[in-house]
């Protein structure tokens, strides 16, 4: 039951990934589809390669954040 309502739930959802510009920390940012506008807002996020997000996974350097809209 949990597995299909994460299956309809993630039809509405949004994210982002990027290292936050003044760490060195991978940043989740996860919405709901109504929270788009809101991601604008936020602070930005720089791209970086698979590598660095391996890395940095690896290190434990994950922050997840809710965006609420």
């Amino acid at each position: 039951m949990e597995k299909d309502l994460l299956e309809a739930l993630g039809q509405h959802l949004v994210w982002r990934i990027g290292r936050a510009e003044e760490e060195e920390v991978l940043v989740v940012r996860v919405g709901l589809a109504s929270a788009t506008p809101r991601f604008r807002e936020l602070p930005r996020l720089l791209n970086i390669p698979d590598a660095e997000v391996a890395r940095l996974a690896k290190e434990g350097r994950v922050r997840v954040e809710w965006v609420e809209g």
